[in-house]
């Protein structure tokens, strides 16, 4: 599947935020802990020395559910289009991440976050409060046919500055980057 999305930094309370969400439909609030994986004799699977991420194995724990997800980003001119994204669920997260060890992967970080989960026409609009990184909005369309990413990201871009909040410019980054940066960790 074809992820596209745009994420911003949100410098407004999360209530002023939430409250302006509420327009849309909502549908939850979950819990996330998302661990991810590199593989130390693979650079592709790995960050590279700036703390980019251009593929990546993640397992992620929603509630009482686990998935195992691959993502490989595309990137032109060094700005992030979208993520393929190939994920499914798996029962026992035990035996996945034992799996995952005796293919020697490492972890390499874990994120917790809240999602609040909203939606308004084909987007997926999900206010984040993540644990030692701050708070975010991501908004997203995903689809399995070939489209014109640019114009979606646009779409997406005039949808967001459409809620008059003040956020970020496009990251060009996940949370795991975000994250590695803040917290100076490097992987070798």
């Amino acid at each position: 599947m074809k992820e596209i999305e745009i994420l911003v930094e949100v410098y407004e309370s999360y209530d002023k935020i939430k409250n302006k969400l509420e327009q849309f439909d909502y549908k939850e609030t979950k819990k996330i802990i998302d661990e991810y994986f590199y593989d130390p004799k693979r650079n592709d699977l790995k960050p590279d020395e700036n703390g980019k991420i251009y593929n990546c194995l993640r397992v992620r724990q929603k509630e009482n559910k686990y998935t195992i997800t691959y993502k490989d980003d595309v990137y032109e001119n060094g700005k992030w289009l979208y993520s393929n994204e190939y994920e499914t669920e798996v029962k026992s997260i035990e035996v996945i991440k034992q799996i995952i060890n005796k293919l020697g992967l490492k972890k390499f970080i874990e994120i917790e976050n809240e999602k609040r989960y909203y939606y308004f026409k084909n987007y997926e609009i999900v206010l984040e409060r993540v644990k030692d990184l701050g708070l975010f909005m991501e908004v997203e369309y995903c689809t399995n046919e070939d489209i014109d990413v640019k114009n979606v990201k646009k779409e997406i871009q005039d949808f967001i500055d459409g809620l008059d909040l003040k956020v970020s410019e496009e990251l060009n980054m996940g949370k795991p980057e975000m994250y590695l940066i803040k917290h100076n960790i490097v992987i070798e």
